[in-house]
């Protein structure tokens, strides 16, 4: 039995069927709504979290709606552009996993002249909401294409490409501060950082789901990596995000409040660890989805710590 068979057996696709895209897009726009994940909005949320909590930190008071608004335009829209580019990199490897077959670059719904339109047309629209901010955010903006694009081949030099997605997903703790203030400072910094480590929990999470796969086709990840010491290390990683972003926090002039709302943060990555079965997909991915909770309650914490 070959690879590709074996493969097929391990894990349902990641494409279920029905979705809105489905039942309401136009037949010809559909692939390309899915190629840019539009039908699963969480890592759009996991991307624009650390936004919001930028202008958040950087606003004395309630953040500007114009800029929440922009930044969740921004993050959907880069978030599809990823997903594209991350597609078109593992061209050869999806077609091999059930769960990555059915996309559709593998099952040639979107051929990779096409893929490579759309995320063109993606990177103008996304360059077209960053040109609403201030000069200094436009270039801390422009600072994070690197990143982004050498992200998808990581899987295949280290055993943490995990850490490169917390570089690249967690860009906004600097963005939306620039935004606001059109500098930087270190309350962004450390914020920056909190994000790359909780970016280091959740995709870790995340990558338990695949572990059979990726043996099976030669890539890399924490999940390989740290095996049985996963709860370990995830107790490391999350205890590292609450530090620093109530550093963060002290060092922005963030009241009480804060403080208060940070602690129930504190209590949602606990309950991930704890109730965290690796050997189960379903809730390797239950508890990665989770992750949008702990966000939101970030976000609520630090505009608590500023207008109470």
């Amino acid at each position: 039995m070959g690879i590709m068979t074996i493969a097929f057996k391990s894990i349902d696709s990641d494409m279920p069927a029905l979705t809105w895209i489905d039942r309401w897009a136009p037949v010809w726009l559909r692939p390309y709504l899915h190629l840019a994940r539009l039908d699963r909005p969480i890592g759009t949320w996991l991307l624009l979290l650390p936004c919001w909590w930028s202008i958040a930190l950087a606003t004395q008071g309630w953040p500007e709606p114009l800029l929440v608004a922009l930044f969740a335009v921004g993050a959907l829209i880069m978030r599809g552009a990823g997903c594209t580019l991350n597609d078109i990199a593992d061209r050869n490897f999806d077609g091999k996993v059930a769960r990555t077959a059915t996309r559709p670059i593998p099952s040639g719904a979107v051929s990779i002249r096409q893929a490579f339109g759309f995320l063109c047309l993606q990177l103008l629209l996304g360059l077209a909401v960053l040109l609403q901010f201030n000069l200094f955010a436009v270039m801390v903006g422009a600072g994070s294409l690197l990143v982004v694009a050498i992200y998808p081949f990581m899987k295949r030099i280290t055993n943490w490409p995990q850490a490169v997605l917390g570089l690249a997903f967690n860009w906004g703790a600097l963005l939306g501060w620039a935004a606001v203030r059109g500098d930087l400072a270190a309350a962004p910094g450390i914020l920056y950082m909190a994000g790359i480590l909780w970016t280091l929990g959740y995709d870790t999470i995340y990558a338990h789901q695949d572990k059979e796969d990726d043996i099976l086709i030669g890539v890399k990840s924490t999940a390989l990596r740290l095996g049985e010491d996963t709860g370990k290390w995830l107790v490391g990683f999350y205890s590292g995000v609450i530090a620093l972003i109530a550093l963060s926090g002290y060092l922005a002039g963030l009241g009480g409040a804060f403080y208060v709302g940070l602690a129930l943060a504190a209590a949602h990555l606990a309950w991930q660890v704890a109730r965290l079965d690796t050997g189960n997909a379903k809730d390797c991915l239950a508890k990665f989805k989770s992750n949008r909770t702990f966000g939101l309650i970030v976000f609520a914490a630090i505009i608590a710590g500023q207008v109470l």
